[in-house]
């Protein structure tokens, strides 16, 4: 228990969801999570949507408190309590649907969080609820049961649900949550946008920049996720959000997330910023307006003297990450949660401790030495210097990653292969001389 209260360096996933939540893996329970977390190499994750009554029964029975820390431990990975909200409400003469992450540091705030709450809404009809109250007062009343309450808008540009969102959104924190913005210590990018994106709007310079992976699955854990360095308890996140002092983040590719360009999926239509500026924002099939993406909705909010790729110094670095499973899966050919996917998943986590190791620390030439396919490896070392293509996603279609956007990528691993055979064999040859 004693580390608990130490400074310690970890990584947080704190957006996923349990089976409760619309659109989720049946099997996301806390021994899936816990076992998924394991594999990737988080320390810290949301208990997820603990305002719904059996999930939360479920919670309290089955998470034990580590030293009144504000961390709660199951099968030896450690949770805080965490849930994402809807609100759908109509402020200005517009509806507005804003999702927010909800945490606190005790069982009893969010006893009676959720009996508040119950007056408003339907807590059992969702994992994450629909409240029809305004963001604003969403936070006053987490602020009420507990100051140490933290709350961040989540996935802060997509165009639907979100606090900056084309369709349903606000042009500033200040429109949305009026005199309680001081209380927002931190935004999630979201998977359509990443940290330098953000560093173009200036009301977000006081405000620390955290990515999660928002998973319905458990093996979409981590695909975005957050390094700390500070006391492992609720008050050490508490304090490096406040304070700026986050390590780092990892990210999706932004293009990957299927909000990040502009267009209109029914008639396969997609524009960059660029292209709408010249073509407008009516679909040229249909008529009706395109689903304006982040990078638009970034540039029509972004102070003018900050252009794509300003870079204020001062802010933490992060990482561009494809999942190892994707990678995996174009290396071999294979889809992704086929037997030869899973089993090199498998090998490379034995091999390495974790996800996170694999991707992000082991040396390529030790990847070599461990019997990996050298296809796989240079994989790895294509994402880790950025050396892919993605097709940017669009009005709810995901991105494209290609490691090998050419054939001949194919043909030069063949040949490749084809030499490494060639002198394998001919040092097996050597043995019978």
């Amino acid at each position: 228990m004693l580390k608990l209260l130490l400074m310690a360096k970890f990584i947080a996933d704190l957006h996923l969801h349990s089976s409760y939540s619309r659109a989720t893996s049946p099997s996301l329970n806390f021994d899936s999570l816990s076992e998924w977390a394991k594999l990737k190499g988080i320390q810290l994750l949301a208990t997820t949507d603990f305002t719904h009554p059996i999930w939360w029964r479920e919670t309290r029975s089955k998470l034990k408190e580590s030293a009144n820390s504000g961390f709660y431990e199951y099968n030896g990975i450690y949770f805080v309590l965490g849930t994402e909200i809807s609100c759908i409400y109509t402020q200005g003469g517009r509806v507005r649907r804003i999702h927010s992450l909800v945490f606190f540091p005790e069982l009893d705030d969010v006893d009676k969080f959720n009996q508040d709450l119950a007056k408003i809404g339907n807590l059992s009809s969702d994992g994450r609820p629909i409240l029809g109250i305004s963001a604003r007062e969403l936070l006053e009343r987490a602020l009420k049961v507990n100051k140490k309450a933290i709350f961040i808008p989540a996935h802060i540009w997509t165009p639907w649900f979100s606090l900056y969102g084309s369709n349903s959104g606000f042009d500033s924190l200040e429109e949305a949550f009026g005199d309680l913005s001081k209380y927002i210590y931190a935004i999630e990018t979201g998977l359509s946008s990443d940290p330098a994106m953000n560093w173009r709007i200036p009301e977000l310079d006081s405000r620390s920049i955290v990515s999660f992976s928002d998973a319905h699955s458990a093996p979409k854990m981590g695909r975005e996720a957050t390094v700390f360095n500070t006391n492992f308890n609720y008050e050490g996140v508490l304090k490096a959000l406040k304070n700026q002092e986050i390590v780092s983040t990892i990210e999706f590719f932004p293009e990957e997330g299927k909000y990040h360009y502009t267009g209109h999926r029914g008639c396969n239509i997609k524009q960059s910023p660029k292209e709408t500026d010249k073509r407008g924002i009516i679909c040229p099939s249909c008529k009706k307006k395109l689903t304006l993406g982040v990078m638009h909705r970034v540039k029509e909010l972004a102070d003018k003297d900050r252009p794509e790729g300003f870079d204020p110094k001062n802010r933490p670095p992060y990482r561009r990450l494809v999942p190892l499973l994707e990678i995996l899966a174009e290396s071999l050919q294979k889809p992704v949660n086929s037997e030869k996917v899973l089993q090199e998943y498998q090998n490379l986590i034995k091999t390495f401790g974790s996800e996170i190791e694999v991707l992000l620390k082991a040396p390529i030439e030790e990847l070599r030495k461990a019997e990996v396919l050298p296809r796989i490896a240079e994989g790895i070392k294509k994402v880790r210097e950025g050396n892919i293509v993605v097709e940017p996603g669009y009005d709810g279609v995901y991105g494209v990653v290609k490691i090998w956007p050419r054939d001949q990528d194919l043909e030069d691993e063949k040949t490749e292969q084809k030499k490494i055979n060639l002198k394998q064999a001919e040092g097996q040859a050597g043995l019978f001389e």
